[in-house]
């Protein structure tokens, strides 16, 4: 589970301006807030992670499918 939109509130950012700070755009940022992001480029994470001043595990959490 992706918890981007948790993130984004605390810090009072929107998608908008994450992406720019990131330079992603849009709707990449929003296929991986939705959770239907195969995959995440090492690059990709640890930039969001410095704009939003977190860790990994802040962002990412592992739900058993089951």
């Amino acid at each position: 589970m992706v918890k981007l939109d948790d993130l984004l509130h605390e810090r009072r950012m929107t998608l908008t301006e994450l992406a720019e700070r990131v330079g992603l755009t849009l709707a990449n940022l929003s296929i991986l807030k939705t959770g239907k992001a195969k995959a995440i480029r090492f690059t990709t994470l640890a930039a969001i992670c410095r704009e939003l001043d977190c860790q990994p595990g802040d962002l990412l959490e592992y739900a058993d499918s089951q």
